[in-house]
């Protein structure tokens, strides 16, 4: 076995080839040079990137990018930084922001733990999403889950004082293990007794209500940074 295989990080995330529809492609294609942000070693300005100074948001994991879409649409006086390793969904979330004008979403493809340890600055962020992020349910995959002590720590690092981390999660035993960590992190503190109601600005998915229709629970947890 190589060096590198050795010493390769585990990744909390596997490139599926899924299938990108033409529209997904020509998004992809045609506007990530002007919605998209390269991975950089480090933090570009983003003040100019956005053309302004305004409150900024990183997104974790937008899937195909509706809700990203629609939390950017609601406030448009807070900037967002939506990153996905997978193609079809960002051509999907370009195609969204193409469609509906927002000025205030870059999206970046690439592993999203990179991207806060090289892009983002600490003490920059007003609030961190992570929405549903893989629950790698077999036990032996665990090690693989992003809301891992480490990453929650840099994290923490990179909110401004009272800026907020908000996840949520349909598994329950994912959703205990994010509760003990987040609350294990010395710079986070829980702004409710446990986990908290979905806030008005987490726009509710088609996957969540038919998962809450078939009694399947979804548990949101918002800390902020002391």
């Amino acid at each position: 076995m190589s060096d590198d295989a050795l010493h390769r990080p585990v990744r909390s995330f596997v490139l599926r080839q899924g299938r990108m529809s033409p529209a997904q492609h020509r998004a992809y294609d045609e506007l990530l040079p002007r919605w998209g942000l390269g991975f950089a070693a480090n933090p570009p300005d983003y003040d100019t990137v956005f053309g302004r100074h305004a409150p900024r948001v990183l997104e974790i994991g937008c899937g195909m990018g509706e809700t990203t879409a629609a939390i950017a649409a609601a406030r448009p006086d807070t900037d967002f930084i939506g990153v996905e390793v997978h193609a079809p969904g960002v051509g999907s979330l370009l195609k969204r922001i193409d469609e509906l004008g927002l000025a205030n979403l870059r999206v970046i493809r690439h592993d999203a733990v990179e991207v806060v340890a090289h892009m983002i600055p600490e003490a920059s962020l007003a609030g961190v999403h992570v929405f549903f992020p893989d629950p790698w349910p077999k036990k032996r995959h665990h090690k693989r889950r992003l809301l891992q002590p480490a990453f929650v720590a840099a994290l923490a690092a990179r909110l401004a004082p009272g800026g907020y981390v908000h996840a949520a999660t349909d598994w329950e035993e994912y959703a205990q293990e994010m509760l003990a960590t987040f609350a294990a992190e010395p710079r986070l503190v829980n702004t409710v007794d446990g986990f908290a109601p979905r806030p008005d600005y987490r726009p509710q998915t088609k996957f969540e209500t038919r998962g809450l229709k078939l009694g399947h629970g979804v548990f949101d947890l918002v800390f902020r940074r002391r």
